[in-house]
């Protein structure tokens, strides 16, 4: 509603499956590297991602991708949930962080979970587009990546001084939240689509009296089946890291953070948990909790891959958290 449609359907949504097709113990671990271990946790969270997976090891992708990027996820998955063994070498995906695909990532030196998560999907998206040249905007937002990722926020600004509106909207595969005065992810998505006044560096010009008196505010449009939030933790550019507990519960309901808020529950269900420990954001190390296909919960750090309960997932100092609808 209010979107323009797109003229062309790169994958059809309707064939993304949910639900594990197959369902076993989890995986492999996967070795670090040399500080290697934010890497790893992404790669985890990818292959325990239930639409996506399915789509890997259905291979439906392999006539439509570059090797470097879904070819190359879709080997290391089949690896790690096919092992006999208990942890892997994640070699072929460290040896291509090189590449154009992630010039700004070092496998020697430390990273961050969450840039190099938003570049992955981003070199994903770009496989998915290759070869298909002259696609509108809407268009591309319709490869498998943005049909499980994917969502639509809506920019609503509106006059203080005439009352005038206007909307706008903006395709997201991840949301960043705030949590320097929240200590719950609802109170975090309360604040995010309440409506703030713009003024100094932000100012907006209204369009139909000039003033520059205006509050803006954004609302999930269109939401995606798989919900990514990165729980900012970077207190200023020191590296100073906010160490607050922010609560988040098993299963989120987005409707209340909708444009449109009047209609049925959206319900998502928690199955990845990234968490950061350490005192600043500059060091530290990177583990994870996924949930694997047989429904139970793991932690997942490095090479280790430990059953757990879902009353451990919630204690933790999320970093990264990932909901399927």
């Amino acid at each position: 509603k209010g979107m323009t449609p797109p003229r062309r359907i790169l994958f059809p949504p309707e064939e993304i499956c949910m639900d594990w097709r197959q369902r076993q113990r989890p995986g492999a671990g996967l070795c670090n590297l040399g500080s290697t271990c934010y890497i790893n946790v992404v790669l985890q969270c990818l292959t325990y991602t239930p639409p996506l997976a399915n789509y890997l090891l259905s291979r439906e992708h392999s006539r439509l991708c570059e090797p470097v990027s879904l070819s190359l996820l879709v080997l290391h998955v089949r690896k790690v949930l096919r092992s006999s063994t208990s942890a892997i070498w994640p070699r072929a995906v460290i040896r291509d962080l090189k590449c154009k695909n992630f010039s700004e990532f070092e496998p020697d030196t430390a990273g961050d979970a969450f840039e190099f998560l938003r570049c992955a999907l981003k070199a994903m998206q770009r496989a998915c587009l290759s070869g298909s040249s002259n696609l509108d905007i809407s268009s591309q937002t319709t490869t498998i990546v943005h049909q499980i990722f994917g969502g639509f926020l809506k920019s609503r600004v509106t006059c203080l001084r005439c009352q005038a509106v206007s909307d706008s909207y903006k395709a997201f595969l991840h949301v960043l939240l705030d949590i320097k005065e929240v200590s719950s992810l609802t109170a975090a998505l309360e604040d995010f689509v309440t409506p703030k006044q713009l003024d100094g560096k932000n100012r907006f010009q209204c369009r139909k009296c000039e003033k520059i008196t205006v509050s803006k505010r954004i609302t999930v449009h269109h939401v995606p089946k798989v919900f990514t939030v990165c729980l900012e933790r970077a207190a200023d550019h020191t590296g100073k890291k906010i160490n607050t507990f922010v609560e988040y519960p098993e299963y989120l309901d987005l409707r209340p953070y909708m444009s449109d808020t009047a209609r049925e529950p959206l319900l998502y269900s928690l199955y990845a948990v990234v968490v950061h420990s350490g005192d600043t954001c500059l060091d530290g190390h990177f583990f994870c909790y996924t949930k694997a296909s047989n429904g139970l919960w793991y932690k997942m750090d490095d090479e280790s891959v430990d059953n757990c309960g879902i009353h451990a997932v919630l204690r933790q100092q999320a970093y990264l958290l990932f909901y399927a609808r």
